[in-house]
């Protein structure tokens, strides 16, 4: 694996994401917002919950399997939706969209896509999630929906934790942003890496014309390069749970709401029909002073009860992460930066192999811990120090 790919584990991945990547688009996905408190917290917190392990207890029947939403997986992963994951390998959201399907985890595609949620539905063997942020022309976002449905798309993930842009103080510093803005830096930092600036970026104009959000009518439609933005199109400025109802009574598939962190709010999805929520603080990304979902992951689950499927993610690098989520009452566990890490190091083969890594780190935790199926893993495995 690591012969073909040149890495065994998070760490290494992200280095040679960093090497291969201009720095925008690296930064883009490394880093959080603002002094990037709530990124060190969310490390710190996993830090505190240590395994208490069973001895003598280990065996050939160790599973890691699990039935999320009615279907069978491989592992307790979920390749959560991300911008520009298109930018860190050409046609990425297709690479790693048929990564996940061939080993065996759902793939969810997002709205800030480069690749349409049809396209990608096509070039996978098995149906794929879809995750919506809605616009302030509703109307638009339910015609989206539709599109996902028609495309085979049967579970829906509502992102709700970004009611306004989150301050990203080094996306000012380096250009990244859309339109990109070009300075003697950024042009300098592409030209250092050619094969970016050739094999990614270069391949999509020749091919295909200037990277869009391929996601957005044609009409509010722009290219990474455009300054002449044309009709607005923003995220819903005063989104509510009355948006979360209509929304759930549109979609007649799954619908899991993203970005909850208190008891209130995951009682209130639970009102509204959702059948499943992400505890989660975007990653560190958003607010800057936000808990970390594995401090108040337990309390939830045990709020909402067992007919909410509850999952879980951010700043997840290890298998042993996974388990502490697990234990902590998340049903699965939604991987962001270390499937973009692996795609960027070697497309498909790079996000199976990160896919590989984080499931077998999670089944040597649980055979060290005395664990044969992800149900042994529970409360009563860790502890916080």
């Amino acid at each position: 694996m690591t012969d073909q790919v040149g890495f065994l584990n998070f760490a290494e991945a992200r280095e040679i994401a960093k090497r291969r990547l201009p720095r925008g688009i690296f930064e883009y996905i490394d880093r959080g917002a603002e002094d990037e408190r709530a990124l060190a917290g969310n490390r710190a917190a996993f830090d505190r919950i240590k395994i208490k392990p069973y001895a003598l207890r280990s065996g050939s029947n160790r599973s890691t399997t699990i039935s999320l939403f009615g279907h069978e997986y491989c592992a307790p992963l979920v390749v959560t939706p991300t911008a520009f994951a298109g930018l860190v390998y050409f046609n990425g959201e297709v690479e790693l969209a048929k990564a996940a399907a061939e080993f065996g985890i759902p793939f969810t595609a997002a709205t800030e896509a480069i690749t349409s949620i049809a396209a990608v539905a096509r070039a996978t063997s098995v149906p794929i999630w879809f995750q919506l942020y809605l616009w302030d022309k509703e109307e638009i976002s339910f015609e989206l929906m539709d599109k996902a449905w028609s495309s085979g798309v049967r579970t829906i993930v509502v992102t709700v934790d970004t009611p306004v842009l989150p301050n990203r103080e080094f996306n000012v510093r380096n250009g990244f942003d859309v339109p990109l803005r070009f300075a003697l830096r950024n042009v300098f930092d592409v030209a250092m890496h050619p094969r970016w600036a050739l094999g990614v970026f270069g391949r999509y104009v020749v091919t295909e014309g200037v990277p869009t959000f391929a996601n957005y009518p044609d009409q509010y439609r722009k290219n990474l390069l455009r300054r002449d933005r044309g009709d607005p199109l923003d995220f819903m400025p005063n989104l509510s749970w009355d948006h979360m109802g209509r929304i759930r009574d549109r979609w007649k598939g799954t619908m899991v709401i993203k970005g909850l962190l208190r008891q209130e709010d995951a009682l209130e999805a639970k009102r509204v029909g959702a059948d499943g929520i992400v505890v989660s603080n975007h990653g560190g990304r958003n607010l800057d002073s936000a808990i970390a979902p594995i401090d108040v992951l337990r309390g939830i689950v045990d709020c909402v009860g067992p007919a909410m499927t509850v999952l879980a993610d951010s700043s997840v690098q290890r298998g042993s992460d996974v388990f502490k989520l697990l234990a902590s009452g998340a049903k699965a566990v939604l991987l962001g930066r270390s499937m973009l890490y692996g795609t960027a190091a070697g497309g498909k083969a790079g996000a199976i192999a990160m896919m590989r890594i984080l499931k077998e780190e999670l089944a040597r935790t649980m055979d060290m811990s005395g664990c044969q199926t992800i149900a042994d893993v529970n409360q009563d495995m860790i502890a916080a120090s």
